[in-house]
């Protein structure tokens, strides 16, 4: 399908009011963040494509990978690295750019800049600088997860990437397990395995777990089902272990979030007994976290009792 077709018929439809990008949008001394398919090509909006070769210049993660993208929709816009690891220079000449009247596009590999992508800095200094900045949206792998996980939705937290190192990664798993929304997590192929294990020891065998592998790509992959499940489903066949994953984890229920909060407060009193009466470690962690401290001192009497 050309361009000129595609736009058209992103467009078509009664319900749909004739807007700037259809009779040929403007751009203007802007940022325009704009996302790219993070898979399939056929995902690319026709406004993406008319901004991308409207602008004077596209700010890209990765220049090869873009340029790809541009020359498979006849975008010919210069390109200039943008990634994590530009200085602030790089920022202040893109900032420049647009103060002297030019359009800016930013753009990462694949998907919504700024979704554990690159961008915070550039839009806050564009913002900082009185520079409009205006978002073109479309394929995001957050959102392309939660719409199919049939896990609730109504409210969630975004987790990214959780630490490669194991310390790390375990102590921001245990603050969320009394996490009452949905959790989304991406992760990395060489680092699904371990990552899956820990959650599992974490969260327990039963937490419902949605597992998306190379969303909108040609070996597209769904498991939906309880952690122990995944993990064995992941233990089953190599080719589970490879592409790009979103991982959406049901949260914790009231019944959970409440023992895990008694968990976390036994472990503060056994910390504070070091240092004082079991009595007053237990009335000082009640009042700190905000628990039941007749509850929390049954728990920990038969804790020591299960000890002796």
């Amino acid at each position: 399908m050309n361009r000129k077709r595609l736009i058209q018929e992103s467009y078509s439809g009664n319900f749909l009011q004739k807007s700037e990008s259809q009779s040929g949008e403007k751009t203007r001394a802007s940022l325009y963040v704009v996302a790219t398919p993070i898979g399939n090509l056929g995902d690319m909006s026709a406004r993406a494509i008319h901004i991308l070769e409207s602008v004077q210049l596209v700010a890209a993660e990765d220049t090869r990978q873009t340029h790809k993208l541009l020359s498979h929709f006849g975008i010919s816009t210069p390109l200039t690295a943008y990634h994590d690891f530009s200085d602030r220079s790089a920022i202040g000449r893109i900032v420049d750019r647009i103060q002297g009247g030019e359009a800016v596009a930013l753009v990462s590999d694949a998907g919504t800049p700024l979704l554990s992508d690159p961008g915070y800095g550039l839009v806050e200094s564009a913002r900082r600088a009185g520079i409009e900045v205006l978002p073109i949206p479309g394929a995001s792998a957050l959102t392309a997860a939660l719409c199919v996980a049939g896990l609730p939705t109504d409210r969630f937290t975004f987790e990214g990437f959780l630490p490669a190192k194991a310390g790390q990664r375990d102590k921001r798993l245990h603050d969320l397990v009394s996490e009452q929304r949905t959790l989304v997590f991406y992760e990395a192929p060489h680092r699904i395995g371990v990552m899956l294990e820990a959650c599992l020891a974490h969260f327990g065998a039963s937490r419902k777990v949605f597992i998306g592998r190379e969303l909108t790509k040609r070996f597209e992959q769904h498991f939906s089902g309880e952690l122990a499940a995944a993990v064995h489903w992941l233990a089953a066949d190599s080719n589970h272990s490879r592409g790009e994953f979103v991982i959406v984890l049901e949260g914790c229920d009231e019944v959970g979030r409440q023992d895990a909060e008694m968990r976390k407060a036994e472990q503060q009193v056994a910390l504070l007994r070091e240092e004082m009466s079991m009595k007053k470690a237990v009335a000082l962690t009640s009042t700190f976290l905000g628990v039941s401290k007749n509850d929390l001192y049954r728990r920990v009497l038969a804790s020591d009792k299960k000890q002796d």
